[in-house]
């Protein structure tokens, strides 16, 4: 009887204890993580007006986007107009703040163009692409701009980077680094 009695004992307490820690539990709302995940519908951009240049500096800074991860790794010295660190929009930072570093393409990481160390073959090899594709008149600038900021729209099933639609990249940023894809590279 003692047995019995130190057992029920023993198994009350143990569901007295369990109902107890179920409040401790945390249960977020998977479907709201789940939305606020999900990219929004592939989305067709106009190519800005003088977005294709010849400017050394946008061309460079294009290029530093295309070979570097991000600002707290970035390698050489940021041209004209880049920073290490990004600001949200519309949030104020305090003196302590630490400003979060800025995101760069790392495209290296897939691609292959002149210059580039380590270069992926996963997506196209983007070596003298303006031979190959522009001056052949198979691809023109704003495939390539559109290409960058939502690959999505020639293809649903793609693994680049979804850059405009995501905000990752600006609009300028993503006309540096078209310049750089299409640039004659020496």
């Amino acid at each position: 009887m003692s047995r019995w009695l130190l057992l029920s004992t023993t198994f009350g307490l143990g569901l007295a204890f369990a109902s107890d820690l179920s409040t401790a539990i945390e249960s977020p709302n998977a479907s709201k993580i789940i939305a606020k995940d999900l990219l929004g519908p592939a989305k067709v951009y106009n190519m800005p007006a003088g977005c294709i240049t010849t400017d050394a500096d946008a061309i460079a800074r294009g290029e530093f986007i295309f070979h570097n991860l991000n600002g707290e790794k970035v390698k050489g010295a940021l041209p004209k107009g880049l920073s290490k660190t990004q600001m949200v929009p519309g949030k104020t930072y305090l003196p302590q703040d630490k400003i979060p570093p800025k995101q760069y393409g790392n495209c290296v990481a897939c691609h292959n163009i002149e210059g580039a160390k380590g270069a992926g073959n996963i997506g196209p090899d983007l070596t003298n692409y303006n031979a190959n594709f522009i001056k052949s008149g198979a691809r023109d600038n704003a495939f390539v701009y559109q290409k960058i900021a939502d690959a999505r729209i020639d293809n649903p099933d793609t693994h680049m980077t979804i850059n405009l639609t995501t905000g990752l990249f600006t609009e300028r940023e993503i006309c540096d680094i078209t310049s750089y894809i299409v640039s004659i590279k020496k």
